[in-house]
């Protein structure tokens, strides 16, 4: 089970979710640097790299976005492939878009160190329950729902929004049509609840485009939810016991929305009046403080050694003082194990993306490397956040990826210093 915290201050909010007393996740957001990730924009072509497959986008941000082909809708230039010698070949960039062209665009990754955003015109809008796809009419299933629901929900939702381009046309409007993807809150969820999902998104599309056709090049169309509200949309499910805010406003604030688009999420709302900061009752500022560190205890005596760069994260895992097993097999063995818990971990905790590579003590034996990677599965099989493992290389490294969005904890808490060009870790 698990309770999710929430700390706000007019400069920014604080979420932490809990799991069996300890922090699992630690998600900031400072009012004034909001992240753009979910944000929807009316771009303008700014400049088309041929060499790279992308496109440079002007949304109005300080920096210039970036469009890379596999990112580009289906709907720019016929589906973006043509036949060549009877196969198909992907159309170059340089034929789907051109300088000066407008483009409705989505931000999929906020911008990181020195690289702009990341943009797709292949549009989502997040609901609680489900995904809305409004460029594309198939309907989706989370592969974490129970594979023999999967097919009776795909059938509920295609039925619910079939009724409700009826009920359009009976009224003399246009269908919207649209696909879905169902996310994994909706497995338990009764029709009533699917279909109003629907009816919202829908008119969050609806709005989208009417301010499109209204406005010019560099205008946000939609802003995704603050923080707070993405709790309720993204981070309460079926293990939420309680979420816990420390402000009387933003109580309310949170309270007037879930009952609008989230009242699933308003029986766990519960305003925290207690005389201790929220994030003493579980040490979380210290935690914080450990989460920035280079240097991570492990509680045989091992320890890891995490380093972030902006090509890429290094996990290194050492045997430390730990000598608690009759051989040294066992001793390695037992202490990758204890790494492999500690590093799901610390992904979640200090929000790494992108290219990870862990350097697991080496082991002789066959069956402890897959034993190893099988508990690191497991441990990562509870992160929201996709991973991909790919095992371990011929020099004995595991390489993983773990889907990047936002930026990491360690680059929203610590500033560059102007001497070293490093974050003081």
């Amino acid at each position: 089970m698990q309770d999710i915290l929430i700390n706000w201050s007019p400069q920014e909010t604080r979420v932490a979710i809990v799991e069996n007393g300890a922090i699992q996740e630690l998600h900031i957001e400072r009012t004034l640097e909001r992240g753009s990730v979910g944000n929807i924009y009316a771009g303008k072509v700014a400049r088309v790299l041929p060499g790279m497959q992308s496109a440079f986008i002007d949304i109005g941000l300080e920096r210039a976005a970036f469009l890379h082909v596999a990112d580009l809708h289906s709907e720019h230039n016929g589906g973006g492939r043509s036949r060549h010698d009877g196969g198909v070949v992907p159309v170059p960039i340089e034929k789907r878009v051109f300088e000066g062209q407008t483009l409705m665009v989505q931000v999929i990754k906020d911008p990181i160190g020195t690289k702009g955003a990341r943009l797709s015109t292949q549009i989502s809008i997040a609901g609680r329950l489900l995904v809305f796809l409004p460029q594309d009419d198939h309907i989706g299933v989370s592969q974490k729902i129970a594979p023999e629901l999967r097919d009776s929900l795909r059938l509920r939702v295609q039925n619910l929004s079939a009724a409700a381009d009826a009920e359009l046309q009976a009224a003399g409007a246009k269908p919207q049509g649209g696909g879905f993807i169902l996310r994994t809150n909706a497995e338990e969820a009764g029709d009533e609840e699917l279909a109003a999902d629907i009816r919202y998104l829908r008119k969050t599309w609806a709005g989208i485009l009417e301010r499109n056709f209204q406005s010019p090049a560099g205008t946000l169309l939609h802003e995704d939810l603050n923080l707070a509200q993405r709790v309720l949309r993204d981070l309460a499910d079926e293990q939420t016991q309680s979420i816990r805010i420390d402000s009387q406003i933003q109580y309310d604030d949170l309270l007037a929305f879930g009952r609008d688009y989230t009242p699933q999420t308003t029986a766990l709302l519960q305003l925290y009046r207690g005389e201790r900061p929220i994030f003493d009752l579980y040490n979380i500022d210290q935690e914080i403080e450990r989460a920035l560190a280079r240097r991570v205890d492990l509680k045989s005596g091992g320890y890891l050694i995490v380093d972030q760069t902006e090509a890429l994260t290094t996990i290194d895992v050492n045997t430390g003082g730990y000598v608690g097993a009759r051989n040294f097999d066992d001793t390695i063995f037992k202490t990758n194990l204890e790494a492999a818990l500690g590093i799901a971990r610390q992904l979640r905790l200090r929000n790494l993306g992108g290219i990870i590579i862990i350097d697991f003590i080496d082991m002789a034996r066959e069956e402890h490397r897959e034993a190893v990677l099988a508990e690191l599965r497991k441990q990562l099989a509870r992160d929201r956040t996709k991973t991909t493992i790919s095992g371990f290389t011929q020099l004995g490294l595991v390489e993983m990826t773990r889907k990047r969005t936002r930026e990491s904890l360690a680059h929203m808490l610590c500033e560059t210093c102007p001497t070293c060009d490093s974050r003081g870790q």
